[in-house]
């Protein structure tokens, strides 16, 4: 069997951002084939915010898979359950909101992954092998390497952990979810702040000493996304298919309506 891997993952192993677009209203299989296209490396499916099903999710997953760009499943705050269902339904990772000790990670690490890393029940024919049936062992040492477990970093108490949390075997990514960070703080939308800055600066050092990889999502301020890249950012939400589908259908509707105006 051809080696399998992650493109999400690989692109991170190599020394190179890895970068998302996160899917909210998108429901149809199509969407992976097309991101790949513009060049994504990985599907942020949101089960967290929006009405997408898990159903939905797994049917995306499996037709990005075929596609080569990963398919990572956002599931809310705590629902481990859905987070293994997920996983077996072809996502190549999983992100945990609201993640704020070192605790809760190793708990979700100890129900994402199979043993000896954790205690995740094993199936048959995975998508991730195209259905094949292969032996268990060999399954569950490929699909540990290659998935990826992200916790989220959203309140100032995730933060003071975030060292703590960073040093849980098992945790691959420590993502900062920028827009509840900021509200929890008091200071929302100042993406720029020195509070914020900070913040960045201490999650990338915890994910630096640890072997970990610092991500980011809810910023996407040009200047700010360079900015943050440049200190280390390497999982990169870049931004989801609601303001995409919206600033390029505004700017064609104003060209249109200029034509007789030229």
């Amino acid at each position: 069997m051809a080696e399998l891997k992650n493109p999400a993952r690989a692109r991170l192993v190599q020394g190179e951002v890895s970068i998302g677009v996160g899917l909210r209203l998108a429901r149809g299989v199509e969407i992976g084939r097309i991101m790949q296209s513009c060049g994504w490396d990985w599907l942020f499916i949101d089960l967290e915010h929006g009405s997408m099903s898990l159903d939905t999710a797994g049917q995306i997953s499996v037709a990005a898979l075929d596609a080569g760009i990963a398919p990572i499943v956002r599931v809310p705050q705590g629902q481990l359950d859905m987070a293994t269902r997920a996983l077996d339904a072809g996502a190549w990772g999983i992100v945990m909101p609201h993640v704020d000790s070192a605790e809760e990670a190793a708990a979700i690490v100890a129900r994402v992954k199979y043993p000896p890393q954790g205690h995740r029940s094993v199936m048959g024919a995975l998508p991730h092998f195209g259905y094949r049936g292969i032996g268990v062992g060999e399954a569950a040492k490929i699909v540990n390497a290659e998935m990826l477990v992200t916790v989220m970093i959203e309140t100032p108490r995730a933060l003071e952990n975030a060292a703590k949390i960073a040093a849980v075997p098992g945790v691959d990514v420590l993502l900062i979810g920028t827009n509840d960070l900021a509200m929890e703080m008091g200071i929302p939308g100042r993406f720029d702040h020195p509070d914020i800055v900070a913040a960045y600066e201490k999650v990338i050092a915890a994910c630096r000493q640890e072997g970990k990889w610092p991500g980011m999502g809810g910023c996407y301020v040009d200047a700010l996304l360079r900015r943050y890249i440049g200190l280390g950012m390497r999982m990169i939400l870049g931004g989801n298919d609601l303001p995409f589908l919206m600033s390029g259908a505004t700017e064609r509707a104003k060209l249109l309506r200029a034509c007789l105006t030229e």
